[in-house]
């Protein structure tokens, strides 16, 4: 796929601190990457300096294969973002502000702003105040803003801070949405690992301003997947007998006498009488796996997520 979105080196320092530092970070077309980290750990300064809010002190940022720096205005008309929390005029209703917004920004046409209040279901609150909104009604509202001008990819601050978790279920589905029917590209910043997990294809995690880990989301999904660890005198033996006497081939041979078996997690014993009736010694066998919230405590030298 197109890399859309490419840091190299990207660093922030403030006076003599660095708050972002050495991000490589890449994106694909249709990724939604989720870019996790504990709130102070370099998130939000990271999206200003892809949006062009702020400079970087050093490293380089591509945006649809051309670096950013003195090519703001052309990455800005493909990109859609809201950084931190969205503001609005809340004496005026949502079609006001966004007829604001898109004649400041010059853009598109006044149809522009029924199509991206229908995209996030605030048709029926087009003519109310602002200030009557829930917190989520003013997230999708912030959306709608961005996607005005129908960008290729959105970049998104903490977009569900403080919404219950059905407002979370809701912009979770509205995400999932925009990026198969629309083909989107997201990259959403977010201290929530249950959220991200339940979203992200692609996630960065981010800690002391450092890009720790790029992984893909089925690939973190096999590290933090539990398994039966086993050690075994014949490999290829013990494959036949897991495939033809429990019928699953859900298992990777590890090398060195070793399988992982992700079946029958709860039946070690099934297990173990069915190799040893085959003719195969079991030499070791465990339970194995982390949560995400475990993967990421190692990960990060166990600093906890809020």
């Amino acid at each position: 796929m197109t890399c859309i979105l490419r840091t190299e080196g990207l660093t922030k320092r403030y006076g003599g601190k660095t708050v972002v530092d050495n991000v490589n970070m890449t994106i694909r077309a249709g990724d939604i990457y989720g870019f996790l980290g504990q709130n102070g750990a370099g998130k939000t300064t990271t999206l200003r300096m892809l949006t062009g809010l702020i400079h970087p002190s050093e490293g380089n940022i591509e945006l649809f294969g051309t670096a950013l720096q003195g090519n703001r205005s052309m990455a800005m008309s493909r990109i859609g973002a809201i950084i931190e929390y969205p503001g609005f005029y809340l004496n005026l209703n949502a079609a006001e502000n966004l007829e604001i917004h898109r004649r400041m920004m010059g853009m598109g046409n006044k149809e522009s702003i029924d199509e991206a209040l229908a995209i996030v279901g605030l048709t029926g609150a087009k003519y109310q105040k602002v200030r009557s909104y829930s917190l989520g009604m003013k997230q999708r509202l912030g959306i709608a803003r961005a996607l005005l001008h129908r960008p290729e990819l959105l970049l998104l601050d903490e977009p569900t801070n403080g919404l219950d978790p059905g407002g979370i279920k809701e912009m979770r589905q509205l995400f999932l949405e925009l990026a198969r029917k629309r083909g989107i590209t997201f990259l959403i910043s977010s201290h929530l690992l249950g959220e991200v997990e339940q979203l992200a294809s692609k996630i960065g995690i981010i800690h002391g301003g450092r890009l720790l880990e790029e992984i893909e989301s089925e690939a973190l999904r096999r590290k933090t997947r539990h398994c039966l660890e086993i050690k075994v005198t014949d490999e290829r033996k013990a494959a036949f007998i897991l495939e033809q006497k429990l019928g699953t081939t859900d298992y990777v041979v590890s090398g060195s006498g070793g399988l992982r078996l992700y079946e029958y997690v709860e039946e070690p014993e099934r297990v173990s009488a069915a190799l040893a009736a085959g003719g195969v010694g079991v030499r070791e066998l465990s339970v194995s796996g982390d949560s995400l919230e475990d993967y990421f405590l190692k990960l990060t030298g166990g600093a906890k997520h809020v």
